[in-house]
């Protein structure tokens, strides 16, 4: 394939030695259809990056955020490798600019798409660290995710109780109801368990130091599962 992103891998900040990476990190699924073969998309580096995100993210929080606890940072994550934060990184990039559609997607836009220019920067990361390894990927990713953060970090746990009951009630009938399952720990670091049941069943389980924060994660847990956050 002759077209090469000299350009953009410029502002990777990373000299490719598999130029091939970056071309398949940029290769929608609709442009491999119509190209006749699906292998060369860019869907499998998009799993790998997908995890890899998810790594440097969390070392990050656990080194650099030690007065957070667990519930707190799996918020914090969430806000900065979900659909709308890659989207925002990748539009600092250009990347839409650079990213191989078929013919169909480049009519509707495709490349200024929320989902595809997130999966594109995920396949992107991946790109980045099977050709120069963990610190390539991870000196790519920093920047973005320590400038979300500090707009993360200021606005605290949310109110996840209160979210979801508000989305229960509008159902009749159905009841909310939190059980404590587990208690354990000294008196200066208990830990709590809490799960959360619609009616009879649970949908939601929470761990904290305490029962309200326990409460609020098993409430974080519902709204996750149920596809609200």
């Amino acid at each position: 394939m002759e077209y090469y992103p000299e350009e953009f891998e410029e502002k990777l900040g990373h000299r490719f030695k598999d130029r091939g990476l970056l071309i398949q990190a940029l290769t929608h699924s609709s442009c491999a259809h119509e190209m006749g073969d699906i292998s060369l998309s860019n869907e499998r580096l998009e799993f790998l990056g997908d995890a890899i995100l998810d790594f440097v993210v969390s070392e990050l929080l656990y080194k650099e955020y030690s007065d957070v606890q667990e519930g707190m940072m799996t918020e914090m994550r969430a806000a900065v490798v979900c659909e709308k934060a890659l989207s925002d990184y990748s539009k600092t990039l250009n990347l839409g600019n650079y990213i191989m559609l078929g013919r169909g997607e480049a009519h509707t836009q495709g490349n200024e798409r929320a989902s595809i220019l997130a999966d594109t920067f995920e396949a992107i990361v991946a790109a980045l660290y099977l050709d120069g390894g963990i610190e390539v990927a991870s000196n790519f990713i920093l920047p973005f995710v320590r400038a979300r953060l500090k707009t993360v970090k200021t606005k605290g746990i949310g109110d996840y109780k209160t979210a979801l009951q508000e989305i229960i009630q509008r159902n009749k009938g159905e009841m909310l109801t939190y059980r404590l399952v587990e208690e354990s720990g000294p008196p200066h670091n208990r830990h709590f368990v809490m799960e959360v049941l619609l009616n009879s069943n649970v949908i939601g389980r929470g761990e904290g130091h305490s029962k309200k924060e326990a409460a609020q994660n098993a409430a974080m847990e519902a709204l996750e599962l149920m596809g609200c956050l």
